[in-house]
């Protein structure tokens, strides 16, 4: 009798043998299901007297489960026999089901509502509210319009340097000014974000840009410094907007769904350049070089309105119930960045996230090799992004004789294959890491590598273009590959570092800056002297090619700062 009584507790300990066999009946009986047995922490089991009428489930039902009328109940714990614990750990035996009856559902025991719980971060919670969605769909548009007040000037810069008299050299002076500003934001907000949420320092950002951008028609007619010190305050303000945008993923964004939220926004941020590249001509037309910069710059102000109603800078802030519980629980045991600790809740375990850590310093944080590939990424990424946004509509206009408006439309082309591959990088991403069991760190190499390589090959073979058609067909497959990137090191930060991802992101902004305004002035200098592409391509080129070494040497996916 007392045999039995020790069998008939599912915590008490018994042969390897029989624990082995029973082991193996569960994962049989659970691979003929078509899922993976669970396991459950034996000490949960010890707060909980064992009610051996209980039927504790070990596998976690994937559709819709119903009780037969036929059912029997559930056998004692003796019949089925139990696994003895291994570290700690005791997989929980399967109820068996009479021939010809239904499913049952899992009882409702503690055991079983422990693991119920344990299997929201694998599947999305049945009843789950999405506006996570609608905050990543915000931040996208937030992006675009960033981008496309970036774009306007390159294709308004052309008129206004036909009316005041600049050359190619001042043109690049101005095109860079808008980085004197936007070089001393992105570490900065980073910070901000990470203390006080990146809600209130994108709404700040937004707001400070768009203001701007309205402002900058009146700025040109003033003076030339006068435009250049308001280039300058739109950097500022834009220089927060994509730390943020990966500080609000990383606290809105269960892991599972973190490449294809940073492909969406990125998405929005390319699509930016299309709609500024496709519109500011017409609107030219419509209403001279003004018009453009007052349409996004009021845009922005109104988006800024919607934002600060619609969102908050953690899930668990949200109080008109647009969060659900269900929701909430697949973002925060998802692995998303928890209010109140600053830390990633545990992989996928439904544990509680570890209590705050001390914070890793600013020395140690951007001394690490991975944070270096990554702040090194961004600065090569800049530097052909800045280069190719700021003088491709000059290229096509110099270089095969295109008009204006002609010249815009093809510019825009790249720009929309670039947001097409970023959200297929996303997806792709995803795909190896949760289908195909390819370890994060193989997947961002690979992704990050198309999006370095691939770029460097096409700049490489524009030069050879005699023929619009041929130029632009290299254009599109370059900057195309460029958005592999989205799924490279934009979402490594949150891998390396998810309670620093502000402050990596900004850093990594600040180096792509100088990217970009050493890139940027420096292509107009090398045209205004030379009259040719060629070399300012070449040297591109070997810029995307050395950051593809650097990152495979020194990238990884795994967890470097707690």
């Amino acid at each position: 009798m007392a045999s039995m009584a020790t069998l008939a507790s599912p915590l008490a300990p018994t042969s390897p043998r029989v624990g082995d066999r029973a082991e193996r009946a569960t994962s049989s009986r659970c691979r003929v299901r078509g899922v993976a047995p669970r396991r459950v922490d034996a000490r949960a089991h010890a707060r909980v007297a064992p009610d051996p009428r209980s039927a504790v489930a070990a596998c976690v039902l994937r559709g819709p489960a119903t009780r037969g009328v036929g059912d029997a109940p559930a056998p004692s714990a003796a019949r089925r026999g139990v696994v003895a614990p291994r570290d700690g750990v005791a997989a929980v035996p399967t109820p068996r089901r009479r021939r010809g009856g239904r499913r049952p559902i899992a009882a409702a025991s503690a055991a079983g509502a422990f693991d119920a719980e344990t299997a929201v971060s694998e599947r999305p919670a049945v009843g789950a509210s999405k506006y996570r969605f609608a905050v990543v769909s915000l931040v996208a548009l937030a992006l675009l319009l960033c981008n496309a007040d970036r774009v306007i000037m390159s294709v308004a810069g052309v008129p206004l340097a036909a009316q005041n008299g600049w050359g190619a050299e001042t043109l690049g002076l101005v095109q860079s000014s808008f980085l004197w500003g936007y070089t001393l934001t992105p570490f900065l907000g980073g910070v901000l974000a990470d203390k006080i949420g990146g809600k209130n320092v994108l709404l700040a950002g937004i707001a400070t840009w768009s203001i701007a951008t309205a402002l900058t028609p009146f700025a040109a007619a003033a003076s030339l410094p006068a435009l250049l010190a308001c280039r300058a305050v739109m950097g500022l303000g834009e220089g927060v907007a994509l730390p943020c945008m990966n500080n609000i993923t990383a606290r809105w964004v269960p892991r599972r769904e973190r490449s294809r939220a940073v492909a969406a926004c990125m998405a929005g941020f390319q699509s930016g350049s299309v709609v500024g590249l496709l519109a500011a001509p017409a609107m030219l037309r419509a209403g001279g070089v003004s018009r453009p910069f007052l349409v996004f710059g009021v845009a922005g102000v109104v988006w800024a309105a919607v934002w600060a109603a619609a969102a908050t800078a953690f899930p668990r802030g949200d109080k008109s119930g647009r969060v659900n519980a269900e929701e909430l629980r697949l973002i925060e045991e998802g692995g998303a960045v928890v209010e109140g600790t600053g830390a990633a809740a545990a992989d996928f375990t439904g544990d509680a996230p570890e209590p705050e850590k001390k914070r890793v310093s600013l020395a140690r944080l951007l001394s690490a090799p991975p944070v270096l590939a990554c702040v090194f990424a961004n600065f090569v990424n800049n530097w052909g992004y800045f280069i190719l946004l700021a003088w491709m509509p000059l290229y096509f206009k110099q270089a095969l004789g295109l008009d204006l408006a002609r010249s815009a439309q093809f510019s825009a082309l790249p720009w929309l294959a670039m947001a097409v591959c970023g959200a297929f990088a996303g997806a792709f991403a995803d795909w190896l890491i949760n289908d195909k069991g390819v370890s994060v760190t193989a997947t961002r190499k690979i992704t990050q590598g198309v999006g370095f390589v691939g770029p460097a090959l096409g700049l490489l073979s524009l030069t050879f273009s005699t023929t619009a058609p041929q130029a632009l067909a290299a254009l599109v497959f370059a900057v195309g590959c460029t958005a592999f990137t989205q799924a490279g090191f934009l979402v490594n930060f949150q891998e390396i570092g998810p309670r620093y991802v502000g402050a990596m992101h900004g850093a990594a902004n600040t180096a792509g800056s100088l990217a970009g305004i050493v890139g940027t002035y420096g292509a107009g200098v090398v045209l205004e002297a030379t009259g040719s592409w060629n070399a300012v391509l070449r040297v591109t080129a070997g810029v995307y090619l050395a950051g593809a070494a650097v990152w495979l040497a020194f990238s990884t996916g795994e967890r470097v700062f707690d």
